[in-house]
């Protein structure tokens, strides 16, 4: 699993002209899933997500969390995460699941995160093409990854 983590004073993705998801200050996620992920990555992601302190304190120092500071998050799907671009000119992208491993992963993690993270959870919307706005704060850009145990 591997997720790009962009600390944000606002974000929003849209799906055919609509908003699908928007969050003022807080955390955009985009998310890829490999074919060997299963629910135990997603839930040590969840875990440590919200308790992640990426945010100033009074002092300019990063020791508060998304949940410390009020915000929310925008979870997007995004199989381009793993794609490989050693050979040739286009990606490829075989280290990315499946649909139908990506697909439920990516619905248990919105589930995990609205049940235990106690902060306001925003999605796009699985397989479309999304047109993702941010304002990328600091820029404070990390990337996460658990691989399968």
């Amino acid at each position: 699993m591997r997720i790009v983590l962009q600390r944000v004073s606002q974000a929003s993705v849209r799906v055919h002209n609509e908003i699908t998801g928007s969050i003022q200050q807080g955390l955009l996620l985009l998310v890829g899933f490999h074919p060997t992920d299963t629910k135990n990555e997603v839930d040590w992601c969840c875990r440590k997500l919200p308790a992640l302190r990426v945010f100033p304190d009074e002092e300019g120092k990063m020791n508060r969390s998304v949940q410390d500071i009020g915000g929310g998050m925008l979870v997007i799907s995004q199989f381009t995460l793993y794609g490989r671009v050693e050979k040739g000119t286009r990606p490829g992208f075989t280290d990315a699941a499946r649909p139908e491993i990506a697909e439920p992963l990516y619905d248990y993690m919105l589930e995990t995160l609205r049940r235990d993270s106690g902060v306001k959870i925003q999605q796009g919307v699985f397989g479309a093409m999304m047109d993702v706005s941010l304002v990328n704060e600091g820029p404070v850009t990390l990337i996460m990854e658990r691989m399968a145990d």
